[in-house]
């Protein structure tokens, strides 16, 4: 068991991501729990974001489910055919393979808490908010991303 205080938030562009850019928009990458001998949560990972005005998760497929916590600010949520607009306290629940994303719509940073029942995710873009030099570039192939590794 671990209490993880205040995980330091980098901004998105740090992580060499092509198809999701956004400089102005923080997150903490993915979270799991440390391992550790007393015992450790195993399946769950956690992503911490603030989603600056203006900035949007590109639209993306994740073959696990997500929930996704928006805890302050307004954001447009996509989920599958669905969009809508939504403040603080919000709650989303994105099955398997349903095409998803938000924008922040709001004046104020969007804080965003989004939950996976694994330490491996995958994502394959839809849509993209390309990096500097990419812009021409067709999203990347879909990638996992373990949090344990």
């Amino acid at each position: 068991m671990a209490i993880l205080p205040n995980p330091r938030l980098r901004p998105i562009s740090e992580d060499d991501d092509p198809d999701d850019y956004r400089p102005r928009s923080t997150w903490s990458g993915p979270l799991v729990d440390p391992v550790a001998p007393g015992g450790y949560v195993r399946d769950l990972t956690v992503i911490l974001e603030r989603i600056a005005p203006g900035d949007a998760i590109p639209l993306h497929t994740h073959s696990i489910d997500e929930v996704i916590v928006v805890e302050s600010g307004e954001v447009e949520l996509r989920v599958g055919e669905e969009t809508r607009r939504v403040a603080g306290r919000s709650v989303a629940f994105v099955p398997a393979g349903t095409p998803h994303g938000a924008r922040n719509v709001g004046r104020e940073d969007a804080s965003y808490t989004a939950f996976f029942g694994s330490t491996a995710i995958d994502i394959a873009y839809l849509e993209r908010n390309p990096a500097p030099g990419t812009e021409a570039d067709p999203p990347s192939p879909a990638a996992v991303y373990d949090a344990r590794a």
